[in-house]
């Protein structure tokens, strides 16, 4: 089942979520309703309002606050781009110059509170504490996340432990913020468990494939500068399996890169984590991952959106970019 495929089961939803979010963004502050389009518009997957709007059809839901929170689930992941890529002075994504390239770090920060704030706004109006609870919980998790990830930045004695927790804070929360709402919406509290494990696990296999293709991709596809996670000192697994399992000199020039050197040894490092088995390694735990996602709903009933949930798991693994 392809993307495409999985889309047309829901494609009225995805235009109720596309002209909500236009709606939302608007503001008479002209700067923010250009960064907020600009952003909006330059290409994602929009997999996680994706998401929200299977699991709510998934678990029986009928009403029209679905749509409402798939566009709150973009706008709090299109803040959190926007603050990554200040952080991370990233100046490429999705092909396109960032916001901060274009208009200058303050104004993407600013921009970025906006849309955290407007999601707040919007996720009240179900009238739902338990999305409340949920979503708030959630960010709150994703700033942690990203604090953790800034502790492990340029330090080569990083563990697989250590890079998973930040995975699952940084990535996976908002997945499994975004695959709760089903039931929560359709009042269907005994399968929240199901669809929290399957956004979780769902999460950190995507993360853990993009994790490989900062290393192995085509830029073009990509959409963003190959080895910008070695640029910026980030010790993501490929990295750290060379670092448990390489060989003394491999250790040492890549121990070089994360800590001073980053992208002048670029090179050297992809060639090392290629050999090294750490791409395999890396593939196999995301697909591990991913088969973790696919069994947490196997005590939903077969239907169509059933079969695409679980496509989904399988083409986020099986990606170029």
């Amino acid at each position: 089942m392809t993307l495409s495929e999985i889309r047309a089961l829901v494609q009225d939803d995805i235009d109720a979520v596309d002209q909500l979010i236009l709606q939302r963004l608007s503001s008479d502050v002209v700067l923010i309703n250009q960064i907020g389009h600009y952003i909006i518009n330059s290409g994602g997957k929009r997999l996680r309002p994706l998401l929200v709007l299977l699991c709510a059809r998934a678990c029986g839901y009928q009403g029209s606050h679905h749509t409402l929170m798939a566009a709150v689930i973009e706008f709090i992941h299109t803040s959190t781009l926007l603050h990554d890529d200040v952080v991370d002075e990233s100046d490429t994504r999705r092909g396109n110059k960032t916001a901060n390239e274009v208009w200058g770090n303050a104004a993407s920060v600013l921009v970025g509170d906006f849309l955290y704030s407007r999601s707040f706004e919007m996720m009240v109006e179900p009238g739902l504490l338990r999305i409340m609870q949920v979503m708030s919980q959630a960010t709150n998790v994703i700033a942690e996340g990203e604090v953790l990830q800034l502790l492990n930045c340029h330090d080569a004695d990083t563990t697989q432990a250590r890079y998973m927790e930040v995975i699952h804070r940084k990535t996976a929360k908002l997945f499994e913020a975004a695959t709760q709402m089903g039931p929560i919406l359709a009042n269907q509290p005994q399968l929240e468990s199901a669809f929290i494990d399957y956004g979780r696990h769902l999460g950190a296999a995507f993360q853990l494939v993009d994790d490989a293709l900062d290393y192995t991709a085509n830029e073009e596809e990509l959409g963003k500068n190959i080895g910008d996670d070695l640029a910026e000192g980030k010790p993501t697994l490929p990295i750290i399996f060379v670092l448990e399992n390489g060989s003394a000199e491999d250790k040492a020039i890549v121990r070089r890169a994360i800590e001073t050197e980053g992208v002048a040894l670029l090179s050297e490092v992809t060639d090392i984590i290629k050999r090294s088995g750490a791409i395999a390694f890396t593939l196999q735990r995301a697909q591990h991952e991913a088969t973790l996602s696919k069994q947490a709903l196997n005590d939903l009933q077969p239907s169509p959106i059933k079969t695409a949930l679980l496509a989904l798991a399988d083409l986020a693994v099986n990606r170029t970019h």
